[in-house]
């Protein structure tokens, strides 16, 4: 049955399934190329469904003077920790006991009303290999956790931040009320946006409301203790964790890269700059806006001197970009909301470029979400600078109100994002696109290569 989206826009009454393909898993890509800005470029006209192979160097050419280029400058955190618990059930139903790690503490760090008390915690060792995501059904372009705990070390807990709850009044439900847990009768009190994170964990049946995580240091002291709050499905929890002198600072310390897990291998010290963008600068994303890796300085410059305008604004991938799509029918799919910040000089330059009839091309998927949100909110009036949140779904029938180009890399089956680009250029031609793609041997997903639709 056809009907509207939350946009006002037509359904097609699409499934899930419709947007499937093969993939070979030798073409997911495990490491990024030898140099940025060396991926292959599938070029896709728009309007006829043509394409033709390239490269990401010939991009600023494919670009005409006056055209706006805009940018998601995010910046990823180390978002992926290792934490040991404290409190341990000794059966299903049975009591809890405390039990009280022996930790040197570490310069700013305050660790509750506890004293440490003489016991063993070793250092987690380096994380484990992710999961293949071929023949599983897909997140929305980012891990399945519910294939943590076939690999995970027995005594050790993963912990992927998924975004700050700093709004979230502790005493409310931040999950949904038919599937949340929370401690019991909270007074709302408001957080810190460093206390007060969403969460991943896994074995997330082993972590119960009221426990307390610790996360140490690589030389073995206490570096941070979170407290969980609330309980969600699917290994979701609401962590308070206790305040230190810089939370950024620890997470860069002990945090890892959070590499999806179709990247099967350990992150490793040179992910920390390529598994960023080269302008990056707002941090808070827990993956990256992976369009945008195939950027180097060079590029930018190439671009400038043809006379390409350039803006940024801000989307920090947060856990819609994990979250599953956990129905068969399109017009069901709800995503998780991100935060955007629309800058005073992003939206002069987009209503610049509007009034002038000057193409905008997006360069990645959280670009187009967060342009054309802010395109539905300002309903044919001109863009005001802002910040909000997100849940915006696209898929075919969508009206595109802004973006006439769009720079994006291969998504996974059944994702989200897939059905995004089938929405801007047709769920068939970008099928075939894919499936050229997959004989040319290009390379999937987030250290993959890349696609210009225009």
């Amino acid at each position: 049955m056809t009907g509207l989206s939350e946009e006002g826009e037509p359904r097609t009454g699409l499934r899930v399934s419709d947007f499937d393909f093969e993939l070979p898993t030798e073409l997911i890509a495990q490491q990024p190329p030898a140099e940025r800005g060396q991926s292959r470029m599938l070029v896709m006209n728009r309007a006829t469904g043509a394409v033709r192979d390239s490269a990401f160097a010939e991009f600023p050419s494919l670009l005409n003077p006056g055209d706006l280029l805009v940018l998601n400058d995010t910046r990823v955190i180390p978002a992926r920790l290792y934490a040991r618990r404290t409190t341990v059930r000794n059966q299903p139903d049975g009591p809890q006991t405390l039990r009280a790690p022996s930790l040197r503490l570490l310069p700013g760090a305050r660790v509750g009303n506890h004293d440490p008390q003489p016991a063993s915690l070793q250092q987690p060792g380096a994380p484990g290999p992710g999961s293949p995501r071929t023949g599983l059904r897909p997140w929305g372009g980012g891990p399945d956790f519910r294939t943590w705990e076939s690999t995970h070390p027995t005594g050790r807990i993963e912990v992927m931040l998924t975004e700050p709850a700093a709004s979230e009044m502790l005493g409310a439900p931040s999950f949904p009320r038919s599937s949340a847990e929370r401690v019991g009768n909270r007074e709302p009190q408001s957080a810190s946006g460093e206390n007060l994170w969403r969460a991943l964990v896994r074995p997330g049946r082993k972590v119960a409301i009221g426990e307390i995580l610790v996360f140490p240091d690589p030389s073995g002291g206490l570096a941070l203790e979170a407290e969980v709050l609330e309980r969600g499905q699917f290994g979701e929890r609401l962590l308070r964790f206790n305040p230190v002198d810089d939370f950024f600072a620890v997470l860069d310390r002990i945090g890892h890269v959070p590499l999806p897990p179709y990247i099967r291998r350990e992150d490793e010290a040179a992910d920390r700059e390529r598994y960023q963008t080269v302008f990056s600068r707002e941090r808070g994303s827990v993956a990256a806006p992976t369009a945008g890796l195939h950027f180097t300085p060079q590029i930018l410059d190439a671009l400038t001197i043809r006379d390409v305008e350039i803006a940024r604004l801000t989307l920090h991938v947060g856990l819609g970009t994990f979250a599953p799509l956990r129905v068969e029918r399109v017009d069901e799919v709800r995503l998780h909301r991100e935060r955007y910040t629309l800058s005073a000089s992003a939206a002069e330059a987009i209503n610049r470029a509007v009034s002038e009839g000057r193409r905008i091309v997006a360069v990645g998927t959280t670009v187009v979400r967060t342009l054309e949100h802010c395109a539905l909110q300002a309903q044919n009036r001109p863009l005001v600078p802002h910040s909000g949140e997100t849940e915006i779904f696209i898929s075919p029938g969508f009206q595109f109100r802004l973006v006439s180009g769009l720079l994006t890399n291969f998504h996974l089956p059944q994702s989200s994002l897939l059905m995004l680009v089938s929405g801007f250029a047709g769920r068939e031609p970008v099928l075939a696109a894919y499936r050229h793609a997959v004989q040319q041997n290009y390379r999937f997903f987030s250290y993959g290569d890349c696609m210009f639709l225009a």
